[in-house]
């Protein structure tokens, strides 16, 4: 299982505000849960992570099941970074449920930005999920 929120979130035990404002925490973990000083150890990160990466597994074999390997690994990643919510109404979806993984690596190339300006970190990310689904 590779899990790529490794290579792109980081790992920061001080809770922190995103470039959406979203609080986050770990390796990359938001919720509800999440708040302006909260810390955690590097074991509540590596655990919340270990959750959080097979919870989008699952939410992504509800809306494209049977996918293995590379393609997997790449959504898991999206879905994580992104929620199932993006996911399941996209274009990309359509994509991926058709078995068009051409197709569906060059658009996923298009969820690089926060609001409205593409964020270098995340045009990398999606650089690694597209050749992932090649």
């Amino acid at each position: 299982m590779t899990i790529l929120a490794q290579q792109f979130e980081g790992c920061v035990l001080n809770a922190y505000q995103d470039q959406g404002g979203v609080w986050t925490i770990g390796w990359g973990h938001t919720g509800k849960e999440v708040y302006a000083g909260l810390v955690w150890t590097q074991d509540q990160a590596d655990e919340a992570l270990q959750h959080d990466w097979v919870a989008a597994q699952n939410l992504l074999a509800l809306y494209s099941p049977g996918l293995t390997n590379g393609p997997q690994d790449a959504l898991t990643d999206f879905v994580f970074n992104l929620g199932v919510g993006a996911y399941r109404t996209s274009t990309l979806c359509q994509l991926v449920n058709a078995q068009d993984f051409a197709s569906a690596a060059i658009e996923i190339l298009k969820w690089d930005h926060v609001h409205g300006v593409v964020i270098p970190g995340l045009l990398t990310r999606r650089q690694a999920e597209a050749a992932l689904l090649n």
